[in-house]
Order: structure tokens, then C-alpha cells, then sequence
């Protein structure tokens, strides 16, 4: 660019070096001779003051190193959206091609061409692209008017992110002329909402709509009142405090939240329900990295997503997603790295089913501060949940027990198919069902538990830690009372058990006679059964029936638990099949 500046300059992102940033101001610094721009970088390390020289204030940054002046030469204002895709879909013919003569009419008189065989075919290319990728390529505007739908009319799907967009109506210029248009990725672009309000039919076929990290913040939700009058920490409670001083517009006098800052917020807040009213038939919305806040129902719009994506907003907490609780058409909720530890649905009771997230299937809550299994209890509420993910939070850390974890999860979730990405197997479900059930049985007895369903008297205090245990002692029946024998110290005399080893459809095969260590794991017992027998591990199917309890036989299906874990005593039999 020249050193000539335009009026319109400031607001306009730019790129210098590889580095983006917003200009904020346009003039002459003095003592310097010359015109300068005062940018704003994305990155504040790259800046070296807020916006001052020499005790005068040209611009304000939100970081004290954000801000820089640069000369109008220096920076990159970008390119328009059809240059662009030239520059990376059509492919460069050779100089032989290029200089190829050719005889066209027009009208009544022929003409001799050069080239005209290169530009057919550039056409002819951009006409058939359906899926365009220009992340990081510098585009800044639309263009002519017209010239994207006559080169490119069947463009689908969009990747604009991390460009130099800086305004809703270049985003509108674009999308107007692409009439099937799906889906569109802004992320990484800062924009400004157009000057316009009619904008009906603008992204009417979208189906898709990215906006992480774009500024469609409430970061000014983070400042404090002066006084707190309010009485709320701004860190844990900024929803709340934007809230209080909205509805109650804060007159405090030492509120660094001004009039035109509550303004600025309430736009901000209705910006997000503003994009999703110009998408009649959005079905994902992704709003990443955002600083959300979510401060309003929304009645009019988003009835027709699908999958919402509110990741790493680490503003929004349990209470606000009661707002958005009600979305008729949600199936998939991506909430990881919010900073939730809990979750509640007031509207139903033990064992009964929540009217909030009617349809919603897929629930991801990674990277986030899950440390109760209460957690866990609510989201049986759930009455169309059938797939969780929860990785990497404090109750389900990855360690040696992460299995005994992925268990209890389970047996928590009744409807649940998948978890962390891994299918429940109905296999898999009724051991971790029955484990739960003897795991929790003792204390379900001193609850108040009886096998006698007319004697059963449970604890409120129990039925609330365990919602689901009356309907498995239903699916399963009550445990018995040899289930539930408390395992005795652990000490060396107690660590080997005395068993016979039994092959009921092996009549030919001797009984034997052996010794194990209790703590010794079915995956461990059917690895010596195979040495022994020579049958292949995948084969062998164990059980074991007890003297005390004759006629009675206990399978041993999970192949991680051990032998004590089933009650296996002295004197017990040991049958294996295969």
C-alpha cells in the first residue's frame, strides 16, 4: 500500500509479516514526519505500547504491549474473495498454450485470438468448484459486484478463517452471491455487524456456520464495580453481575461499566441470535473460543440446530445453559473446557426423566472440572442421551482406575451406547451393572434394603447417590447375602484359595485341584487354563458355584476383575468350558 491514507482505513484489518491486527488510527505522530497507522495486534507480544507516544494518546489497546505504529507501506490490506480462489484453483498454463491462435466470430466478422483457450478453460475450472479452502490467504473484500456468482455459481462450502474480513457486509457481499452456499467457516476473523438490518434470504440455504474466535465476546463482562455494590465475585459470577446491571442500569458512580459499555454489551449478547436469525435453516453453529455469555433464551432462532459447539467459554456456567436448555431440534452439545463441575435438571425426580434437551443424543463435556458422580446421576435424566464423551476431567483422569471408572459411568447412564467414543456392549453393560450392584450392596442393605421388596425402607440419602440401584435390583433381583461377605484382611494365609477346577462338557478331563491368589484376575486365570489345557484363551468360558450355595452358578465374565472381587472361597469350584 502507499502512504496514501483513506478515510475508511480505520477498523480495516491488515496483515504485516505474517502477523494480523486492526488499525486504530490513521495520521501524523509527531515530532515523526509522515503518515502512520496505529494497529492493534492479535497477538499483544508482537505490540510495544497501548497506543501512546510520548504522553499522547493516538489509540487504546486492550494489552499495554498490543498496540504498534506502523507505515502505510508496510502493511498488507488484502485481497478480494475471487482473486483468491484464482490464485490458488486455477491452474497456470504453459507459455506454448498461452501464445495458441484461434479464429472466433463475432458477429459477422472473424477475429484472431491469443489465449483464448487459457481463459475457457480458468472458467470453465471455476465454474465446477463446489468446496473452496482460502484460510489464511488474505482476502479482505468481496470484490466487483457480480463477479463471484458469474465465475463461481456452485460453491457449496466455504473456509474463510483466518483472513482479513473485518465487516459482516464483505461476509454479505460474498454469501449474497452464492446462492447455495452450506456452509460457511469465519473463525479467526474479527468482524463488525453490518450498517443494514434487511438481510432475509442472505444465507437462506445454510446449513453450517463456524464462528470460533471472531470477537463475538462479552469480555467486558470480566471489569468490576468499583464499589461491588453488587456483591458478586466478576470472575465466578460475570454473567450475573452483567445481568444485575443491565436490568438494574447501575448508576454506581465508580462502575467502570459506563452506559455505552451496558450498550455495547446488550449488542453483543443479542449479536449471536442476530447471526442465527439470518440462517432459517441452520444446523450447526460453532462458537469456540468465544468469552460467551449466554444471557438470553433463544424463542425465534436456533429452533432448527442441531449441533451446537460452546468449547472453551469459560464464562458460561450450569445456569445459563438452562437457556438454551429448550432447543427443540438439539442433538449434539459440545461443552468441553467450560470450566463445569456440575449439573442439575430441578424438573425431575429420582428415576424420572427431564423435560429439558428433549432430543439431545451426543453430550461432550472434556476438559473440564467433573469431580462428583453425582454428575453422572443427572445425566440419566436425560431422555435421549446416548452418547457421552468426558475425557480428561478429574473423576475420570487416565489411570489404573480408569476402568473401574468407565464402569460406574455406565451403570449410572441406563441409555447410554457410547462412551468416550468406545460402543457399550450389552456384554459389557450387565457387568458393569452387576458390579455396581454388589459393589454398592452392603450399603445398600445399611440403607435400609431389603431382598423383600415389601421390607425394602431406603434412605432418601442413598436413593439420591444411587438413583439407578432399585431398578437394578429389579432388572437383576436384590443381592444375597453371600454377595455381599466382606472380604477378609489382606494377609499372606489369605491370599491363596484352595479350588476345584471342574470341565462339565469335558467328562474325559480330571477333576483338579489348585491353588490361586485371590487377587488373581480372570485374564490371568484363563491365560494358565490355556497353557494347561491348550485351548485358545478367546475359548474359555468360567464360572463357579459355591458348596454353600449348591445349584447356584456364578459366571466370571469380567475379565479385568479378580477372584475375590466374585467371592470366590476356599473349597469353591471352579468350571470352565470352552
Amino acid at each position: 500500500m502507499s502512504d496514501t491514507l483513506t478515510p475508511d482505513v480505520i477498523g480495516r484489518r491488515v496483515e504485516v509479516n505474517g502477523e494480523n491486527a486492526t488499525v486504530r488510527f490513521a495520521g501524523v505522530v509527531p515530532p515523526l514526519a509522515g503518515p502512520w497507522l496505529g494497529v492493534e495486534w492479535d497477538n499483544p507480544e508482537r505490540g510495544k505500547h497501548d497506543g501512546s507516544h510520548e504522553g499522547t494518546v493516538y489509540f487504546k489497546c486492550r494489552h499495554p504491549t498490543g498496540g504498534s505504529f506502523i507505515r502505510p507501506n508496510k502493511v498488507n490490506f488484502g485481497t478480494d474473495f475471487l482473486t483468491a480462489i484464482k490464485n490458488r484453483y486455477v491452474l497456470e498454463d504453459g507459455p506454448e498454450e498461452d501464445r495458441k491462435e484461434q479464429i472466433v466470430t463475432l458477429g459477422n466478422k472473424p477475429v484472431e485470438t491469443v489465449g483464448f483457450d487459457s481463459l475457457m478453460k480458468q472458467q470453465s475450472q471455476l465454474s465446477k468448484l463446489q468446496e473452496v479452502s482460502l484460510r489464511n490467504c488474505a482476502v479482505s473484500c468481496a470484490g466487483e459486484k457480480g463477479e463471484v456468482a458469474e465465475a463461481c455459481p456452485n460453491i457449496r462450502r466455504v473456509d474463510l478463517s483466518k483472513n482479513l474480513l473485518s465487516s459482516w457486509d464483505e461476509v454479505i457481499h460474498i454469501a449474497d452471491q452464492l446462492r447455495h452456499l452450506e456452509v460457511l467457516n469465519l473463525s479467526e476473523n474479527k468482524l463488525k455487524f453490518p450498517s443494514g438490518s434487511a438481510l432475509t434470504g442472505t444465507f437462506s440455504a445454510l446449513k453450517v456456520l463456524v464462528l470460533n474466535q471472531t470477537g463475538i465476546t462479552w469480555a467486558e463482562a470480566h471489569v468490576q464495580c468499583g464499589s461491588n455494590r453488587h456483591g458478586l465475585d466478576m470472575q465466578k459470577d460475570a454473567s450475573k453481575f452483567v445481568d444485575l446491571c443491565m436490568r438494574q442500569k447501575c448508576s454506581t458512580s465508580n462502575c467502570v461499566i459506563s452506559a455505552k459499555v451496558h450498550t455495547s454489551m446488550w449488542m453483543n449478547v443479542a449479536k449471536v441470535l442476530r447471526c442465527a436469525a439470518w440462517c432459517p435453516g441452520l444446523e450447526e453453529l460453532y462458537l469456540e473460543s468465544n468469552n460467551i455469555v449466554i444471557s438470553g433464551r433463544p424463542t425465534d432462532v436456533l429452533q432448527t440446530v442441531k449441533l451446537l459447539d460452546l468449547s472453551s467459554n469459560q464464562l458460561i456456567d450450569e445456569n445459563q445453559l438452562y437457556l438454551i436448555a429448550h432447543l427443540p431440534r438439539l442433538e449434539q452439545l459440545i461443552l468441553s473446557d467450560i470450566g463445569i463441575s456440575s449439573i442439575h435438571f430441578p424438573d425431575a425426580g429420582i428415576g424420572c426423566k427431564t423435560s429439558m434437551f428433549p432430543s439431545l443424543q451426543y453430550l461432550v463435556v472434556n476438559d473440564n472440572q467433573i469431580s462428583q458422580w453425582s454428575f453422572f446421576n443427572e445425566l440419566d435424566k436425560l431422555p435421549s442421551l446416548r452418547a457421552l464423551s468426558c475425557l480428561r476431567n478429574p473423576l475420570t483422569k487416565e489411570d489404573k482406575e480408569a476402568n473401574a471408572t468407565r464402569q460406574l459411568i455406565i451403570a449410572s447412564i441406563g441409555q447410554l451406547k457410547t462412551l468416550n467414543k468406545c460402543e457399550i456392549l450389552p456384554k459389557e453393560r450387565q457387568t458393569a451393572e452387576l458390579d455396581y450392584r454388589k459393589a454398592f450392596g452392603n450399603e445398600w442393605k445399611q440403607a435400609g434394603g431389603h431382598q423383600d421388596p415389601d421390607k425394602n425402607r431406603l434412605s432418601e440419602e442413598f436413593l439420591t447417590a444411587h438413583p439407578r440401584y432399585q431398578f437394578l435390583c429389579l432388572k437383576y433381583g436384590a443381592p444375597e447375602d453371600w454377595e455381599l461377605k466382606t472380604q477378609q484382611p489382606f494377609m499372606l494365609k489369605n491370599q491363596l484359595l484352595t479350588l476345584k477346577i471342574k470341565y462339565p462338557d469335558q467328562l474325559d478331563q480330571k477333576v483338579l485341584e489348585k491353588q490361586l491368589p485371590g487377587s488373581m484376575t480372570i485374564q490371568k486365570v484363563k491365560g494358565w487354563l490355556s497353557r494347561l489345557l491348550k485351548v485358545p484363551v478367546s475359548d474359555l468360558l468360567l464360572s463357579y458355584e459355591s458348596p454353600k450355595e449348591p445349584g447356584i452358578e456364578i459366571k466370571l465374565e469380567n475379565d479385568l476383575q479378580s477372584l475375590r472381587f466374585y467371592s470366590v472361597e476356599n473349597e469353591d469350584c471352579l468350571l470352565v468350558r470352552w
